[in-house]
């Protein structure tokens, strides 16, 4: 197998399984908690942090665990990968979400694909969506820049976490999830109507951190700005 397709499969596996923890967590928080909403956010958010900690460190080494187009489209304006990779990023990642969504709806005995109904889309949610994204960002590329690369599955899990209560948006804070995330009508959902305006916001949001990095962060070496959530491995190191 070539490199780059183990980087794809790692990024499609990797979004998968983001997309079955975000999902497959809502549905069990609202089944077990049906009547505290603020329960089943907090059982939402806790399974979401510790299983992104888990997937990073799991898949960060051959991909660098972007799972997330944002993240990948500035790790390209860096220099981290080249642009055609990062537009090869993106499709895995989103067929990734799709299909951890549909795994999450099977593993609960709920239906294959069922287009979520839950509208999200007003000014509050967006702006928290853009605040989401330059958070998330900032954490992953100030870390890379400054040689803790190591750190950033902790703390990536840790914002994360926390974002779920400080956004009114619940930090999805990235396009592929929140494609997956509308073909599950569950407690982590969002109706199709809302998902373009969340996506847009996520751009803007990766846009100004981009300026944001640039600006904290100047004069760092390609490589230096390659270790984005854990080093990139050596190609010649790399096993099948």
């Amino acid at each position: 197998m070539t490199e780059l397709r183990r980087r794809l499969l790692a990024e499609l596996l990797g979004s998968a399984l983001l997309a079955a923890i975000v999902i497959g967590s809502g549905i069990a928080a609202a089944r077990l908690s049906p009547d505290d909403t603020g329960l089943q956010l907090l059982e939402n958010a806790a399974a979401t942090a510790t299983g992104l900690f888990a997937i990073i460190l799991m898949f960060g080494p051959i991909s660098g665990a972007h799972f997330n187009p944002v993240v990948s489209l500035v790790d390209a304006a860096f220099g981290g990968i080249s642009r055609r990779d990062a537009l090869a990023y993106i499709p895995a990642q989103v067929a990734g979400c799709i299909a951890g969504a549909v795994l999450a709806n099977a593993m609960f005995a709920k239906a294959a694909m069922s287009i979520a109904t839950t509208h999200r889309a007003t000014g509050a949610h967006l702006l928290a969506e853009a605040v989401a994204t330059v958070g998330l960002l900032l954490v992953i590329f100030s870390l890379a820049r400054t040689g803790r690369g190591a750190s950033a599955p902790a703390a990536v899990g840790a914002y994360i976490g926390a974002a779920y209560w400080f956004t009114s948006s619940t930090s999805f804070a990235n396009p592929a999830i929140t494609v997956g995330r509308m073909f599950s009508d569950s407690f982590a959902g969002i109706a199709p109507a809302s998902a373009p305006a969340y996506v847009v916001a996520q751009l803007v949001g990766g846009a100004l951190a981009l300026a944001l990095i640039r600006a904290l962060y100047p004069g760092v070496t390609p490589q230096e700005a390659a270790e984005v959530l854990v080093p990139h491995p050596e190609p010649a190191k790399a096993t099948v």
